[in-house]
């Protein structure tokens, strides 16, 4: 097995495992729709941060089970999307999040960072490394017409 597959079972729990299992049962029920949170807690009859942990676990265990890939949006909530748009979009908006925060981090964490260390050896690698994530995720969010 490999290491990051034990590292990421090791982390997470098997009450979040069926915690996922019940989010999966509830959707499935409602598909195509979805379910907002407070519908979410009701009908697994789980506690807000227990549908956080459940909700995590789904995402991890997601691809190893082959369950359907599950999505959260304004007007539905969380809900399973098989559609290559729709997930397109979800993506593209996930990653102009990511790359948001990631910005955010550079400009108010490692640039300060970078002036008060200049020769740091680790600052010069986080930044470099912290950059190419934040192109990546850019390029993601806004891709240049074909």
């Amino acid at each position: 097995m490999p290491r990051r597959k034990k590292e990421r079972d090791r982390r997470r729990s098997p009450t979040a495992a069926r915690h996922a299992d019940s989010i999966r049962i509830a959707l499935m029920e409602v598909a195509p729709a979805g379910l907002k949170m407070p519908r979410l807690m009701a009908v697994t009859e789980l506690s807000r941060s227990q549908v956080v942990r459940g909700l995590a676990a789904y995402r991890e265990l997601a691809g190893e089970k082959g369950w359907p890939p599950l999505v959260w949006s304004f007007e539905s909530g969380y809900h399973f999307c098989e559609d290559a748009d729709g997930l397109e979009r979800w993506e593209r908006q996930w990653a102009e999040v990511k790359y948001t925060q990631i910005t955010s981090v550079i400009h108010g964490v490692l640039e300060p960072h970078a002036r008060l260390f200049p020769k740091s050896r680790w600052v010069s690698y986080v930044v470099a490394q912290v950059n190419a994530i934040q192109s990546a995720l850019d390029m993601i969010a806004h891709p240049q017409p074909q």
